[in-house]
């Protein structure tokens, strides 16, 4: 008889996913911007609802990163920012997209009681939702109203991001009772709710903003994630941090623009191209003036990169600290995180700005798509203007006064 041979090793079958690290979802968000950079340009001009990339992103499992290991993800949140990061790169609109899909569809960890957050966690992971929405303070603000009939959603608001394209909408609307801000999620499939999209948007055109109206809209007690009140009575701290969190996807948002738009300019100039004319910069890479910028842009970039890292690792140990984070600590957080903001945001605009001088009077062409980086960087600082941040960066370091708690647009 022949020995018995040894058992082979049985493959992980679909109801069984393997749990990825960061290699490896670090190579699909590079492999993603790879495929979104083929067409960025004639996707962007066209401007329709991102229907198509929110499918290229669910297909490479982009969607569901943050969900458990079990349900395809198991990813933290150091690996969510980078993918971002990259993804921004090609196409900032998409980056912006992906980053509020992330923060949005984990809020309920940060607002809601163990019961809410499983349910949501589950459903969210096994219908590979996309979420869109914001929790920004609006005015009119949406109203929460308790009738005979149970909760009404009622009122019409814009938002940025992911609304023509999202299984779910989270937003925020205050109880007509007693004028608590709340964090609602609700189906925009649900009678009441109309969607419109934002036409006449010149930058970030694929990011899903647009309009919606919520005529009242029925809302199960389950879809009232919990409180977005700031009063420091109210709010603990741990939750409090869902303010930097989502803002630090903008920090990398940003910073993925400044990378991309220098990336290609760069390759633009080291393929030769010279401006239609004579102009004071010829564009070449060996002109004085091209280096020089380059190496401005280049310090620039670096330095809002190196104050992110600080916000990361700020922003991963209020986490691991969870409960037992103190104000003072989470203050510390925030104003980190702000810091980061305001450098990227200079970053990118002046990097998108600065390159369309590089390149010239070509850069004015349609063709080459290099005016997407400035519409894009432009765009996302007006609905995050960082002047504010300056300021409470300043009470801050001055007084010691706590950064106020400021959830992302």
């Amino acid at each position: 008889m022949c020995p018995a041979a040894a058992a082979p090793t049985r493959p992980a079958s679909p109801a069984e996913p393997v749990a990825h690290g960061r290699a490896h979802w670090l190579r699909v968000a590079r492999e993603a911007a790879e495929d979104l950079a083929t067409d960025t340009v004639i996707r962007e001009q066209a401007g329709k609802a991102p229907v198509d990339e929110v499918s290229r992103l669910r297909e490479a499992g982009l969607l569901t990163l943050l969900t458990p290991a079990g349900r395809g993800g198991g990813a933290d949140w150091d690996t969510a920012y980078a993918v971002v990061r990259e993804i921004s790169t090609a196409d900032g609109a998409i980056g912006q997209l992906l980053g509020s899909h992330y923060f949005l569809s984990w809020s309920a960890r940060f607002f809601g009681d163990p019961e809410t957050v499983l349910r949501t966690a589950e459903r969210s992971a096994a219908g590979q939702w996309c979420w869109g929405g914001g929790f920004a303070p609006q005015d009119p603000p949406l109203t929460l109203s308790r009738t005979s009939r149970g909760l009404l959603l009622g009122g019409r608001q814009s938002y940025p991001t992911g609304v023509l394209v999202a299984d779910r909408l989270a937003v925020r609307a205050v109880r007509e009772d007693s004028g608590e801000p709340v964090a609602v999620v609700v189906d925009p499939a649900r009678r009441g709710v109309m969607v419109d999209a934002a036409g006449d948007t010149f930058g970030q055109r694929l990011a899903g903003g647009g309009s919606v109206e919520f005529d009242d809209v029925p809302v199960g007690a389950g879809e009232v994630l919990g409180s977005l009140s700031a009063d420091e009575d109210h709010l603990v701290p741990r939750a409090a941090l869902a303010a930097p969190v989502g803002r630090l996807f903008s920090v990398q948002l940003l910073l993925g623009m400044a990378e991309g738009v220098l990336a290609e300019v760069r390759e633009y100039s080291r393929a030769g191209h010279r401006p239609w004319h004579r102009v004071p910069s010829s564009g070449a890479p060996d002109d004085p003036q091209v280096l020089t910028a380059y190496g401005e842009l280049t310090v620039l970039a670096r330095s809002a990169s190196a104050l992110c890292d600080q916000a990361l690792d700020a922003v991963r140990r209020g986490l691991e600290r969870g409960e037992d984070l103190t104000y003072d600590e989470y203050a510390d957080v925030s104003a980190l995180v702000s810091m980061a903001e305001t450098a990227a945001s200079r970053a990118a605009q002046e990097s998108a700005t600065r390159a369309l001088d590089i390149v010239g009077p070509r850069s004015a062409s349609a063709r080459l798509g290099f005016d997407r980086f400035w519409r894009n960087a432009r765009t996302h600082t007006l609905y995050e203007p960082v002047a504010h941040r300056l300021r409470d960066v300043g009470d801050y370091f001055l007084n010691g006064a706590h950064p106020p708690f400021v959830l992302p647009a």
